[in-house]
């Protein structure tokens, strides 16, 4: 898998990748200037969800559950992943520490970042299902069938990453195929949320004007209404941001062995904004839950050695 040449140079057989991302050194330093802090807000915000998920009792268990397997993959990203990300970048070409940290980074981002996308799309169609099924949704959506899912998104992601090291074409391929596939369920899921709320909100309005009762009970449904549709599209539109530039770069590099002089730059920040969705997912998949933000003020609270107040 790796020589070590007579001159001291590390170099990899076999391998589509090598420890030498062909940047220049104000690239280098521009993309680890970004994956630093981001890796340090990304460890923050997860540890507080993964605390604070214990306390929060709204929740279907199944859902905490992928709620917490996408803060344990997200928190995974930020502590190994993006470090060994700016270590890659920072350490001299073509050395021991430039190949090693290249070969985890590979190894740890392609399967952390995997499972959190899989879990994101996992988390749309729960929504979806949460929505359409009504009184049956408890029925469908088990903790042994959640679990079930989470264990064969491990597995099937180890065994994806085995595949780089056969053929790297291939590996970018199939990362380029299942983020495409994970978006294009997601739009759908959240186009048919968005969609439901609509017309859920139009029969709520049409029955407000049959008595008082209803009349004043439609600014508040209409305020949920607003407060869901918003949440769900800031998610598809982060979900877009941050995984698509890089399934249309895996695409490309899968199919093409010429690389244009500014690929490597681009690459390298289509996996900077993959590793970004990290930092935004606790803002967007619990800190707009009410009772998730009380309960990650109580924690703060609690670290800060603040006395507790209702919020």
């Amino acid at each position: 898998m790796a020589n070590l040449t007579e001159d001291g140079n590390y170099t990899t057989t076999g391998l589509g990748f090598s420890c030498s991302p062909g940047l220049g050194t104000a690239q280098k330093i521009f993309i680890s200037t970004i994956n630093l802090p981001l890796s340090i807000f990304a460890i923050i915000g997860n540890l507080l969800i993964i605390i604070t998920l214990r306390k929060v009792s709204c929740l279907h268990p199944p859902s905490k559950l992928l709620l917490s397997c996408l803060a344990c993959t997200d928190l995974g990203v930020g502590l190994i992943s993006q470090p060994l990300y700016s270590v890659f970048f920072m350490a001299p070409e073509h050395s021991r520490v430039c190949f090693f940290s290249s070969l985890l980074f590979l190894i740890t981002g392609s399967i952390f970042c995997g499972v959190s996308s899989s879990t994101m799309t996992a988390i749309s169609v729960d929504r979806l299902l949460a929505l359409s099924l009504g009184l049956r949704y408890k029925q469908v959506v088990t903790m042994r069938r959640v679990k079930a899912l989470v264990g064969t998104h491990w597995v099937l992601y180890t065994i994806i990453m085995l595949v780089a090291f056969q053929n790297y074409s291939i590996f970018q391929g199939i990362v380029s195929a299942i983020v495409l596939l994970g978006i294009m369920i997601s739009s759908f899921c959240y186009t048919k949320i968005y969609r439901t709320l609509r017309l859920s909100q139009a029969q709520v309005q049409s029955q407000g004007h049959q008595g008082q009762q209803n009349e004043e009970a439609t600014p508040l449904n209409k305020a949920r209404y607003k407060k869901k549709v918003s949440t769900a599209l800031w998610v598809q539109m982060a979900l877009l941001v941050c995984y698509l530039p890089l399934a249309l770069v895996s695409g490309f590099a899968s199919i093409t062995d010429h690389d244009p002089p500014l690929f490597n730059f681009v690459s390298s920040l289509s996996i900077s904004l993959t590793f970004s969705n990290s930092t935004i997912n606790p803002i967007l998949y619990c800190w707009r839950m009410r009772e998730m933000k009380r309960a990650v003020k109580h924690t703060i609270r609690q670290f800060c050695c603040y006395p507790n107040e209702e919020t």
